[in-house]
């Protein structure tokens, strides 16, 4: 019975060992990948002064912005993957929908065509690959809807559509979010040259902050001001957005769920690997030659 003790040590010990060596080096690179089974929607709220086109007058709205973002499993891979997003504007008011598919429908403020995008799974950049994205699709580059895992405190690329190129989204400090520790970053641009409505040329202003969790590269909140205005200066929408409070408080409970995820295969198993690991094996191996020496002293 002790002879079955002493090989049970050794082999728990040899797969501790094995079960570390993996997990700091294969599975760190495995788990931090952006998942190819996403199907999120993100709620946003906050107030828009909108040009009416019909009386041309200014109104005040409250608004509220769902955002659909689904992955493509099939045209994703190992190291891409590919989303579809859709971000629905609409009054905020008592029984309005998220989101209408009659474009005539007195509450919808603004839905644009589905934009589809591929990104690193690692890295969070865009890919520019016609493999993965359409030829007639905005060719994207920098960072699109997530950061990289890692997130360092550093300033970032971060596509913005409007201008149709990167800006750079500044590291500006750490601060705590439902318990969570996350890095703020944010990018302004002032009055420039953008296509304000279709086919219709003015001037984009924006000021967008977004809090990270930087194990994950989530993006647990978000608030941005949002200026378009005609060539001539004409006002044409003032907006501020930012996710909801109900959003942000499920943003940060699920990021904390993956990092204690990323924390447990990533910190925690190769630390009790490496640690109980060898002293199985040792204790394992010297009892199973002290049972043999007993053995022989026993025969003689």
């Amino acid at each position: 019975m002790r002879k079955y003790i002493n090989w049970v040590l050794i082999g728990l010990g040899a797969f501790l060992l094995v079960a570390a060596i993996l997990a700091s080096t294969w599975a760190s690179g495995a788990v931090k990948k952006t998942p190819t089974d996403t199907n999120s929607t993100t709620h946003l709220s906050g107030t828009a002064a909108k040009l009416n086109p019909g009386t041309g007058e200014v109104e005040d709205l409250k608004v509220k912005a769902t955002s659909f973002t689904k992955t493509d499993s099939n045209a994703s891979t190992d190291d891409v993957v590919v989303f579809t997003n859709v971000t629905c504007l609409m009054v905020d008011a008592p029984g309005v929908d998220d989101c209408v598919e009659d474009k005539d429908d007195p509450n919808l403020v603004n839905i644009p065509e589905p934009d589809v995008f591929a990104t690193d799974r690692y890295d969070g950049k865009a890919v520019k690959n016609g493999k993965f994205v359409p030829s007639d699709a905005e060719q994207k580059e920098g960072l699109v809807n997530k950061f990289p895992f890692d997130t360092e405190k550093k300033d970032y690329k971060y596509w913005d559509g409007m201008i149709g190129r990167t800006v750079p989204a500044k590291y500006e400090g750490t601060e705590k979010i439902h318990g969570l520790e996350t890095y703020k970053f944010n990018y302004t641009l002032s009055d420039m040259d953008a296509e304000v409505v279709s086919g219709i040329d003015g001037k984009y202003s924006m000021d967008k902050t977004m809090w990270i969790e930087p194990k994950t590269g989530a993006i647990i909140k978000q608030e941005q001001h949002e200026v378009r205005t005609f060539a001539n200066g004409d006002p044409l929408l003032d907006m501020n957005l930012a996710f909801t409070d109900a959003q942000v408080k499920s943003n940060a409970s699920d990021a904390k769920d993956n990092v204690s995820s990323l924390n447990l295969i990533t910190g925690t198993v190769p630390l009790i690997g490496f640690i109980l690991g060898p002293i199985l094996l040792l204790m394992g191996g010297a009892l199973l030659l002290l049972s043999r020496g007993t053995g022989r002293r026993s025969a003689g």
